[in-house]
């Protein structure tokens, strides 16, 4: 009995473990960790889903011409209520490119949401009485919308998901640094 002709990959030797998992990416996983490829198809998932509710959140607060970047400077220029550097948000939000950052900025003082306050040869960012009002708009929409349909019974183990994500991106970050050199 004839056998059925070898694909190319397989006669590469190319041959890919299978997934038991819902991936993007097949052609990544791991035989070490087919949960390493859920997990970032997962986060994916999750990251568009939420800067599409961000951005609409925010538009229903009555901000619509913001996208997800703006809509996070934004939030964080109004945490803590402390005037922050154009570097510490870029720290704190994980942003690499600065210009990214600096042109949210530029959107949300042009905007009126946002002010700056040159300290020597630093500019400090705040947010406007205007700002406030939005982030408080969001915060009632959320609420509204996100909120009230939250599962309460799971907030466990949406902390213990926060934590795994706060570790992975770090494991992410010294991925990149390595790749970097080579």
């Amino acid at each position: 009995m004839p056998t059925a002709p070898k694909s190319a990959r397989a006669r590469a030797g190319n041959v890919r473990p299978k997934t038991t998992g819902i991936v993007s990416s097949s052609h990544l996983v791991s035989p070490k960790s087919v949960e390493l490829s859920e997990l970032e198809f997962g986060m994916i998932i999750a990251w568009n889903a939420f800067s599409r509710w961000a951005v609409r959140c925010m538009a229903a607060a009555g901000c619509p011409d913001l996208t997800i970047t703006d809509v996070l400077v934004l939030h964080h220029i109004c945490h803590r209520a402390r005037n922050k550097k154009l570097g510490d948000i870029c720290f704190v939000l994980n942003v690499e490119d600065t210009h990214v950052v600096g042109y949210s900025l530029k959107k949300l003082l042009a905007a009126g949401l946002a002010q700056g306050e040159k300290v020597g040869k630093e500019v400090f960012y705040s947010p406007t009485a205007a700002g406030e009002a939005a982030v408080a708009k969001y915060r009632e929409v959320r609420e509204a919308c996100l909120i009230a349909n939250l599962d309460t019974d799971r907030n466990p183990d949406i902390g213990e998901m926060a934590r795994l994500l706060r570790t992975m991106s770090g494991l992410y970050d010294q991925a990149a640094r390595a790749a970097t050199s080579l």
